[in-house]
């Protein structure tokens, strides 16, 4: 079998499709779409297609059918596609844009098949460089192909909560509609890099990219959980139930005690013990890392391990896990932050995995422990992380830590926005647990 182009013509693109169809049958591919007359009082709109149709084989192509070919694909890929043109294209069956990338392939075939000549002619180094020409042009189709994959988005703000996205952005616009992230977040963000991104910037794909990447980093606080020595530390880590609290304190219990330039002095506060499981768990971790432990169940109690811990630099605080509509959970707690005369840093973790308006009812009905920070946990269970970007966006509270697996001490690393905005994004691999900028 060979492979030809042939062009066909119509009032619109799906017209002269109908039309290569009837002539070539169904295994007329398209390989692109052209206005070639506008649409006038006195005359109708006339589209011009290009397809590939395999044939049967015939005898080697002429110097002649070469440059035919040539002159064909470099009309089309000089071609400016018009708006209009591209209104034409979301109309077609889906199959049709689907072969647009098997139509190149073919192409390349045919520049195979003439190289194959070359040697039977007598300028074979002529016939080289018109080879060559047809496959710098055939490269150059790709291109044009994600051009009209963007073009075609003109006819569609409709799904795209009223938002007017130039076809330079569509490429960004899909990867953070594809994220989970709140509408209502992403229409004000990609309206602010619409609007204040320079516009020497706005026709090149890669500075768009770079652009939304620097935006988004800017809105996703992160605080870092250096230590000062000279003062004590305590944190409580606060949450519903099955986030990986207890898990996720004996990480940060290995890395400030035992990793690191500076060793902390650390102890444990656990007040969690209604999970017996969990507590001899949270127990044997202490055993192993060294450090001391001791529990609590009433207020008085609670004040008596903060003083026999006073020499350490830092006291973690485990706490029972609680619904968000345990008001009975939640008020304790809150009576032990306000009554243990000292000052704690309350972090709330939550779990990657869950819906953006599970984290934020959460967030509301947590929220007057007076939250100092956010921890996220679970990274390794989702591949969806736009509600967290949401969270932190609508919140406006830091976080510190991400948790990326099961394993303590090592799945945790202090948070980045830069990390996180990748993962939004583009997803998160355990071989970027380093937190670091992919």
């Amino acid at each position: 079998m060979a492979t030809v182009l042939k062009t066909f013509t119509g009032e619109s693109a799906i017209e002269a499709l109908k039309r290569a169809k009837e002539e070539c049958g169904e295994s007329a591919m398209l390989v692109t779409t052209k206005q070639i007359q506008p649409k006038t009082l006195n005359k109708k709109p006339v589209y011009e297609i290009l397809v590939s149709v395999e044939v049967d084989e015939k005898p080697a192509p002429s110097k002649e059918s070469i440059d035919n070919i040539k002159q064909q694909i470099s009309a089309y890929t000089k071609g400016s596609y018009t708006k209009s043109a591209a209104q034409a294209l979301p109309q077609a069956d889906e199959s049709v844009l689907l072969n647009i990338s098997k139509a190149a392939k073919e192409i390349s075939k045919v520049a195979n098949v003439t190289q194959a000549q070359i040697d039977n002619v007598t300028n074979g180094e002529e016939y080289n460089k018109k080879i060559d020409d047809v496959a710098k042009q055939v490269n150059k189709l790709n291109d044009k192909i994600s051009l009209i994959a963007d073009m075609i988005w003109d006819d569609r703000s409709e799904l795209r909560d009223d938002i007017t996205i130039p076809p330079e952005f569509s490429t960004i616009y899909k990867l953070a509609k594809q994220s989970g992230m709140k509408n209502e977040h992403l229409k004000s963000i990609m309206q602010t890099t619409i609007q204040n991104m320079p516009a020497s910037m706005k026709a090149n794909g890669t500075a768009v990219r770079r652009y939304f990447y620097s935006l988004l980093r800017n809105m996703l606080p992160c605080r870092n959980e250096n230590l000062d020595t000279k003062k004590q530390r305590i944190m409580m880590f606060v949450g519903p139930t099955g986030v990986g609290k207890t898990t996720t304190l004996s990480k940060l219990a290995y890395k400030f005690a035992h990793s690191g330039d500076v060793r902390y002095k650390t102890g444990i506060i656990t007040l969690d013990t209604y999970r017996l499981g969990a507590v001899e768990q949270l127990f044997q971790y202490a055993k192993i890392m060294s450090i001391p432990i001791l529990d609590a169940i009433e207020l008085e109690d609670f004040k008596s391990a903060l003083k026999s811990l006073s020499n350490c630099d830092l006291i973690l605080v485990d706490t029972m896990g609680s619904s968000q509509y345990d008001k009975e959970k939640l008020t304790k707690l809150d009576k032990f932050l306000k009554g243990c005369g000292a000052k704690i840093d309350v972090n709330l973790v939550l779990s990657a995995g869950s819906k953006v308006e599970d984290l934020l009812e959460i967030y509301d009905n947590f929220s007057f422990l007076d939250i100092d920070t956010l921890i996220i946990t679970k990274f390794d269970e989702t591949k969806i992380f736009g509600n967290v970007f949401s969270l932190v966006y609508e919140t406006s509270t830091p976080v510190s830590f991400f948790s990326i697996g099961q394993n303590v001490p090592d799945d945790i690393v202090e948070a980045r926005s830069e990390f996180l905005v990748e993962c939004v994004l583009e997803g998160f691999s355990k071989g970027d647990d380093d937190g670091s900028s992919r």
